[in-house]
């Protein structure tokens, strides 16, 4: 995640919640035939509030522009996820049957709420038919008792690699990353050797140069993502896909846990504190060599802090024993099944989600967003925005990073996943033998008597 403000001449908070899509200008995009859709109604829609200053304005317009084409009234709410008050308003709207149509859920959410969101197979279908599979996260995410209960979003969906200061880590670790990962479809001679070994190495020598990695390690989003990430490249999963504990005897666990804990000693002392603003501030302020991040940390830099941003350089995550693996958290958009225009929310999330519609979006973004078809992972942004030109090239996954899209305590089932995402099991384990003293052993002891807690629970 990353800091919030808004662009020198941007629309407020308090002027976007006010404008309904009715009265936003027109894109130029063209619209295609829309399915099922009836002329007329009022479509009421709760989005998630951009981290990246105007990253909501592509919604804004296609909206807008869709709306008008098939005379509905399409009303936008942002609600921004500080204190969970987009999370917040989905319980309550669950609790009360009422509220938006469409409203965008976050990563767990989904199996929530999944009784009452509509099915949305029909959609998708006709998407995939166009694009080509679905990233393999957002299905396991968004598909319910064999149905799909909403549909993977563009806006707001993010990669979280590693965003370099390739100054810093060269002068101070000997790594050229920009060589490494050039902004080419294709591997540097380097590349290979990018492991979470070469990772401890360097994150000690840039610790000793006073300019640690800045790596959350507490309870927030980013922390659970990348420490999710990093156990799967050791094939540490804590459960199995029924939700069974997977830790005692686990070695792969106690190897991971192990590493984590060797890395701690080379972060800053508070990570252990930090939330999802704490390395964007780290990274801006010049006080870190690396984060795991979307471009909204480079984003505000290049706005706040532009003798930083010229220096960033954004480098898939290292390799493990067992893979490579990106941490990425979609968004899904789900239409309630008590909403009451249900066929135009339908084809308006159809239309936003079309190649022309979510290039828009990501490039709106400043290609912080990540489409969730990798036919898509193609848009020229990726290539072109800058300062440096090609810092963010290696954002999205592509097929030289030979990596696959992860989120945290995969493949346990939804219901439990969420809780242990929610509680960050994965990061409380580390901070146990790392702040706490236990040996490794006794805080396993204590994840998987957690585990069966919420189980039973």
């Amino acid at each position: 995640m990353s800091e919030k403000g808004n662009a020198p001449g941007a629309p407020t908070r308090r002027q976007t919640l006010r404008a309904g899509a009715g009265v936003l200008a027109g894109g130029v995009l063209a619209a295609p035939m829309v399915h099922a859709q009836g002329t007329g109604g009022t479509l009421r829609c709760a989005f998630w509030d951009h981290w990246v200053p105007g990253g909501n304005e592509a919604l804004k317009q296609l909206c807008g522009q869709w709306g008008e084409r098939n005379r509905v009234s399409v009303h936008l709410d942002f609600i921004n996820t500080t204190g969970n008050q987009l999370q917040l308003t989905a319980a309550a709207q669950a609790q009360s049957r009422n509220g938006h149509d469409v409203i965008s859920l976050s990563p767990w959410d989904v199996g929530a709420y999944a009784d009452q969101l509509e099915p949305v197979d029909d959609v998708i279908q006709r998407l995939i038919g166009k694009y080509g599979p679905i990233n393999p996260v957002a299905e396991f995410l968004a598909k319910h008792g064999g149905k799909w209960r909403g549909v993977p979003a563009t806006s707001g969906t993010q990669n979280k690699p590693a965003c370099v200061r390739y100054d810093l880590m060269e002068q101070h670790a000997g790594i050229d990353v920009r060589a490494m990962w050039p902004a080419e479809p294709k591997k540097g001679p380097t590349a290979d050797n990018w492991t979470w070994d070469t990772f401890l190495t360097a994150a000690e020598k840039c610790h000793a140069a006073g300019v640690p990695f800045g790596l959350p390690m507490g309870q927030f989003t980013d922390a659970v993502d990348w420490v999710g990430a990093l156990y799967l490249s050791y094939g540490a999963a804590v459960t199995d896909a029924d939700g069974k504990p997977t830790v005692r005897g686990n070695a792969k666990l106690k190897t991971v846990i192990e590493y984590a804990v060797r890395l701690s000693k080379f972060l800053p002392n508070d990570v252990w504190a930090w939330d999802d603003a704490s390395n964007n501030r780290a990274l801006i302020s010049g006080r870190s060599a690396l984060v795991f991040n979307p471009p909204s940390a480079w984003a505000v830099a290049k706005r706040d802090a532009p003798a930083v941003a010229e220096k960033c350089w954004t480098i898939p995550m290292p390799r493990g024993p067992e893979g490579r693996f990106l941490a990425y958290l979609p968004w899904t958009s789900g239409i309630w099944s008590f909403g009451r225009n249900k066929a135009a929310a339908k084809a308006m999330l159809e239309f936003l989600t079309e190649r022309d519609s979510a290039e828009l979006t990501t490039n709106t973004s400043g290609g912080y967003d990540i489409p969730p078809f990798a036919s898509m992972s193609d848009f020229k942004v990726w290539a072109t925005e800058g300062p440096p030109v090609g810092t963010n090239f290696n954002y999205p996954l592509k097929p030289h990073h030979e990596a696959k899209a992860s989120i945290a305590f995969s493949p346990a089932p939804a219901e439990l996943a969420s809780q242990m995402y929610i509680q960050a099991l994965n990061t409380k384990v580390i901070a146990r033998v790392a702040q706490g003293g236990e040996t490794v052993d006794q805080a396993m002891g204590w994840l998987e008597r957690e585990i069966n807690n919420m189980r039973r629970g």
